[in-house]
């Protein structure tokens, strides 16, 4: 199954106007580049058989988002990414739980652009 276009959509509204947006295919999901950069991907996990956004955070908030509910690391090749997280289908149900993660996403963004 390829990743979930409902929720592709969900994730395209919060970034429209955002920045220069473009989309990419890659990792078996989609991902959204914002002004160039990764900032927000969407992806369906095989193994658990459920839809996960991939928010691209930064370093310096990491530790402390790392500890929010339906967050991991993530991991692709047994290492973790340090600065990109996994988020579980539960984080970003509501509205305001996908709010909250393409927020975070953002803000990172804006810092590589200063």
């Amino acid at each position: 199954m390829a990743y979930s276009e409902y929720l592709a959509n969900r994730v395209r509204q919060r970034l429209m106007g955002k920045g220069n947006l473009e989309e990419k295919k890659m990792m078996g999901g989609l991902t959204f580049m914002v002004n160039g950069k990764m900032c927000v991907g969407i992806l369906f996990d095989k193994k658990s058989e459920e839809d996960k956004v991939m928010v691209r955070v930064g370093k310096l908030n990491y530790e402390e988002l790392l500890n929010q509910p339906s967050s991991k690391p993530m991991d692709f090749t047994g290492k973790p990414m340090r600065g990109f997280l996994f988020i579980g289908a539960d984080g970003f149900d509501s509205e305001d739980d996908l709010d909250f993660w393409v927020e975070k996403s953002l803000e990172f963004n804006r810092l590589l652009h200063q």
